[in-house]
């Protein structure tokens, strides 16, 4: 495949990274350039917070802007292009989380700007330092190409500088796209620029006046109530969060960034504020919000969510990643349940990607998640067992199983059963003990069978008795298939006959081929279940 073929074909792929990515060929028509035509390189930016911990929500900000970035690439054929990781670590510090030691080192210094805060984990220089690390150790996990840009810095550098007197110069303008937007109470505090106070060191969030907009001065009365003039350069002040996130917007020249739903309102203020100060908003795309297992908004505050660690317990990083670059624009159930289906589509997918013609490869997610470090490798790869297969496996094994245990069996359908053959394979068998343990086994029970499955599953052990151990999956399969299809065991459908063996053999109401996990299990252990299910 050439280039040009690749580029024609991205030209009209309906896969979303290409639809968001031509936006920017549209703002762009001939590449990014500079006052003298060269080209420069888009920016995308993706925004953190730094008074918690990176999560879920980080990583997927950050996966699908790249997955954005390389479509890009992909589209013009190489354009250049940074991602920046902007740290909001100039903002004050509101509420102590809950999952930090030293909370009253915090509480001491509540409303002061993150990155002057003490270190509660006594690390760092300041609060925000750390979890500053946190974000880059976090973003380098998993291999991310990205430029870490800290808000404090630009700020306390005088970086900001230019464009704080710019906010300056257009006050009344801002204050006239937000007053509106506001509580009665709130406008009566309300101020775009939030004085950094002279006695105690406090972001404050205090009217101020317009001084001098050319020389950065305003004035404002103080937290202990004395009248101050002030400069809001260098660190003496920060922009409240819209008219920041539009202020770094035009300073850095922002050409994409996306965010949730829930900022769609901020979105269209801060893009009005950048129209004012002389810039344009970036493109961008709004996603959807996770949900929980009972279909509710995920709240940090309540805890319903599904942190990165937890994932990766139980599921691969690529199955995160594949889960995540589905339909955006869609909300999203974030709960254990959904890791096993993840983990084995994703592989589905992986495996076809070889074989498709290049519209279709565009379309899969697994073309855009190989590329999204580098060079494309592994299209075509394919696991010998599936994810599901595994759990039902580990199932059947009991919540005490072993995973040299789940070696051995996989000897029975695996060529080279080895570890060492078969990596991928061998971290799922770790992650499909652990769900067993967390989430199977605690729930497992396997149900009598009624009258007519019980004649056919001494139907099922009868033709077992007389084949061979080497039997294939397949064979195996058919043999199921048939007793199914016997009127004379009464199943209405071949579904119900399935659904019977899951409940009585597997203790699930569903579950995999069964010619593939008896092939799996063996057929002389699969007759050791069917006499328990019998005697049951």
């Amino acid at each position: 495949m050439t280039q040009t073929e690749l580029t024609t074909a991205a030209q009209v792929s309906k896969s979303w990274p290409f639809e968001e990515a031509r936006k920017l060929v549209k703002r762009y028509p001939g590449g990014k350039k500079d006052a003298g035509g060269n080209l420069v390189p888009v920016l995308f930016e993706t925004g953190y917070g730094p008074s918690g911990l990176p999560h879920i929500g980080t990583f997927q900000e950050v996966l699908r802007t790249t997955l954005v970035r390389r479509a890009y690439e992909t589209l013009t054929g190489g354009h250049p292009t940074r991602l920046v990781a902007f740290s909001d670590d100039m903002d004050g510090l509101r509420k102590v989380p809950d999952n930090v030691p030293n909370k009253d080192l915090l509480t001491a210094h509540l409303q002061e700007p993150l990155s002057r805060i003490p270190d509660p984990f006594g690390k760092f220089e300041s609060f925000a330092h750390h979890n500053n690390a946190m974000l880059r150790e976090f973003l380098d996990r998993f291999g991310f190409d990205y430029e870490f840009v800290s808000g404090a810095d630009r700020y306390n550098s005088g970086a900001f500088d230019e464009a704080l007197k710019n906010v300056l110069r257009h006050f009344d303008a801002i204050m006239g796209i937000m007053l509106p937007t506001l509580r009665e109470e709130r406008r009566k505090t309300y101020s775009p620029v939030l004085p950094i106070s002279p006695s105690n060191g406090q972001v404050l969030q205090v009217p101020i006046e317009v001084v001098d907009a050319e020389a950065g001065t305003i004035r404002f009365t103080d937290a202990d109530g004395a009248v101050v003039e002030q400069s809001v350069l260098g660190g003496k002040s920060k922009l409240q969060w819209k008219v920041d996130w539009a202020m770094r917007w035009v300073a850095l020249g922002v050409d994409y960034e996306m965010c949730g739903k829930d900022l769609t309102d901020s979105v269209t203020q801060s893009g009005r504020i950048a129209q004012v100060l002389g810039g344009r908003r970036p493109e961008g795309l709004i996603y959807e919000l996770f949900l929980d297992e009972k279909g509710e908004k995920i709240s940090k505050s309540k805890g319903n969510g599904l942190t990165i660690e937890q994932w990766l317990d139980y599921g691969s990083e690529e199955s995160l990643s594949f889960y995540l670059f589905r339909e955006p624009k869609s909300a999203k159930s974030l709960h254990v349940g959904v890791i096993p289906r993840a983990v084995d589509e994703y592989w589905q997918f992986r495996e076809k990607l070889a074989s498709q013609p290049i519209e279709q490869q565009l379309g899969n997610p697994v073309w855009h998640l190989l590329r999204t470090n580098g060079e494309q490798v592994g299209a075509g790869d394919k696991l010998p067992v599936t994810y599901g297969l595994l759990l039902n496996l580990v199932g059947v094994l009991g919540a005490h199983a072993t995973r040299e245990q789940v070696w051995s069996y996989l000897a029975n359908y695996v060529e080279n059963a080895d570890p060492a053959a078969h990596p991928a394979l061998d971290a799922l068998v770790t992650r499909a003990l652990a769900y067993n343990r967390d989430f199977i086994a605690p729930t497992l029970v396997r149900r009598k069978p009624e009258a007519g499955e019980a004649a056919a599953l001494a139907a099922l052990d009868e033709e077992l008795a007389a084949t061979s151990d080497d039997a294939t999956a397949e064979e195996l399969q058919n043999i199921v298939y048939e007793i199914g299809k016997d009127p004379h065991y009464g199943f209405e459908t071949l579904r119900d006959w399935f659904k019977a063996l899951y409940e009585t053999l597997l203790g699930s109401p569903q579950g995999p081929r069964m010619g593939s996990f008896i092939a799996l299990y063996g057929v002389g252990n699969t007759r050791k279940l069917i006499a328990e299910a019998l005697e049951g």
